[in-house]
């Protein structure tokens, strides 16, 4: 969504506008040029900044979560980890309130999302860790090595290398290249047990229920999992149309990814067409034997220890988008 179309939609709304923003990103004197010092100039709304703080993901979306009250309208300006917190702060906060996200980052696929889903809601997919609500996503949910990868962003000398200008996706690409040819041999997750439940309605209105059920020798080697519900992942991988407005059903696949062969295979279909997956309403991945795992929602990584369980699936509640 661009600034001039924001504008005409929150202009004379008498409403709170709370902006989301990271003082310490790359981009962050643009996102004061371009989104806050312009916002402050719409007649009509009250606008609250809330400058995230060098925490976390979760911690931040707590906090934000607080200060949300019903009728506000939450505006993200910055990449998709500032675009997590403002998600997950809204639905958190079990306010009546809109959200929307500016695409200030290096991949924005949540922003790119959201634009697609204006004026409607979006139900994002949830991720439950031993049965306790872990986090919200509304483009996608990986565990594993595209999970682990997200780290090399994080390093200080690619930060620095991004703060000195606008590298954009081949910078990304080529860091994350060098990054997988180093790492390709790790194993990425431990033995697992798998099962992912699709429900549906056949063509003569006959519920059915389909179960897909790997033992742990048949995940044996599988490098990642993946859970879509958006447009996009890492911005060149072409996701689901609209499963984000769907309550039910996501994409979601299993791959040995970390094989150059497959990795090539799995992107081409990923870049070209869409992403290799199966429609799936639940799934279900356990680790017998307890284990440590790396899960990314929207380029926001945490390492798990001795996780048991993890259940994805779609939240029960929508959000609006602006």
């Amino acid at each position: 969504m661009e600034l001039k179309e924001l504008e005409e939609k929150i202009s004379g709304q008498k409403c709170r506008v709370i902006l989301v923003y990271n003082p310490r990103s790359s981009k962050a004197k643009r996102v004061t040029e371009e989104v806050i010092d312009p916002i402050r100039k719409i007649p009509g709304i009250m606008v609250g900044k809330y400058e995230v703080k060098p925490t976390d993901v979760d911690d931040n979306a707590r906090s934000l979560a607080k200060i949300l009250l019903d009728n506000d309208i939450v505006i993200t300006a910055g990449g998709d980890g500032t675009a997590t917190i403002g998600l997950n702060g809204t639905m958190l906060s079990g306010k009546d309130v809109r959200f929307m996200a500016l695409p200030y980052g290096n991949f924005n696929d949540m922003a790119r999302t959201l634009k697609h889903a204006s004026g409607k809601e979006l139900y994002p997919l949830e991720a439950k860790i031993d049965g306790v609500h872990y986090r919200y996503a509304a483009c996608y949910f990986t565990i594993g090595m595209f999970a682990e990868s997200t780290e090399i962003f994080d390093s200080e000398k690619t930060r620095k290398k991004l703060q000195k200008g606008d590298k954009g996706i081949f910078f990304s690409l080529r860091t994350l290249i060098r990054w997988y040819f180093k790492n390709k041999r790790k194993v990425f997750i431990p033995p697992f047990k798998y099962s992912s439940t699709t429900r549906t309605y056949d063509k003569n209105g006959v519920f059915q229920t389909r179960v897909k059920i790997l033992n742990t020798d048949e995940t044996k080697g599988i490098s990642d999992y993946l859970a879509i519900n958006g447009l996009s992942v890492a911005k060149m991988m072409k996701g689901g149309k609209e499963f984000y407005s769907s309550k039910t059903d996501f994409l979601s696949t299993t791959g040995r990814l970390n094989k150059i062969f497959r990795l090539a295979t799995f992107m081409r279909k990923s870049v070209f067409r869409r992403i290799p997956a199966d429609i799936t309403t639940e799934d279900v991945i356990t680790f017998p034997d307890y284990g440590d795992i790396e899960i990314q929602a929207e380029g926001e990584y945490k390492r798990l220890n001795h996780v048991g369980k993890i259940v994805i699936g779609k939240a029960e509640k929508s959000i609006k988008i602006l």
